[in-house]
């Protein structure tokens, strides 16, 4: 669920002191508890700490589950992800994926780029498809991922990491990125990251 600037030894060392002795991940009674855990980087009102980490409240269930799978696997690497979710099994999984589906998006409000990034952004979206994954507001939908209001340092390191391959876990994506020039994926991701889904299921 992130590709967080948020050092390992911190996070593990802020986890410990929440959540102390016999209360860790691989014990936790509850998708409550586990879901503690998260908002140790992710934030508690959905507002993550760092601005690298992404929004999950508010994702598609189905994205969500397929990246704490994935994070497992090795298929997505991060070592603190990979720290985490290590004692979790599939149940845990989908239980954490639809908690968080069914949370409210936390609208950052994020500005607009200028004009011409702008039209730079549009043009490249709509170059390489985009909206026929991720549709017309970039809302998503099951397994593919909300892009609007995300935070647009994380989009911009997502779609970095999908082009230079060190993500690895959605091939499609890679390719997509590829074909993208590095000038452009800063104003992609800023204008993304200043959308908010009008209307539907869109848990504003």
């Amino acid at each position: 669920m992130t590709d967080l600037k948020c050092s390992l030894p911190i996070a593990i060392a802020a986890l410990a002191a929440a959540f102390p002795l016999t209360t860790d991940i691989a014990s936790a009674a509850s998708v409550e508890e586990n879901a503690k855990i998260c908002a140790t980087c992710h934030g508690e009102s959905g507002v993550p700490q760092e601005k690298t980490t992404p929004i999950i409240w508010g994702q598609n269930e189905g994205y969500l589950y397929l990246q704490l799978r994935d994070f497992k696997s090795g298929a997505r690497k991060n070592d603190l992800m990979s720290a985490v979710v290590s004692s979790l099994e599939k149940a845990d999984f989908k239980a954490l994926a639809a908690h968080f589906a069914g949370l409210k998006w936390p609208n950052l409000a994020q500005p607009s780029p200028s004009k011409d990034d702008t039209k730079k952004a549009l043009t490249v979206i709509g170059s390489i498809g985009c909206t026929s994954c991720h549709l017309e507001q970039f809302q998503g939908d099951g397994t593919t991922a909300r892009l609007a209001g995300q935070q647009p340092e994380y989009l911009l390191n997502t779609m970095t990491a999908f082009r230079d391959g060190s993500r690895a876990n959605n091939p499609g994506m890679s390719d997509l990125m590829k074909a993208v020039q590095p000038p452009d994926l800063k104003p992609i991701a800023d204008y993304l990251a200043s959308l908010q889904v009008i209307g539907g299921n869109s848990n504003q």
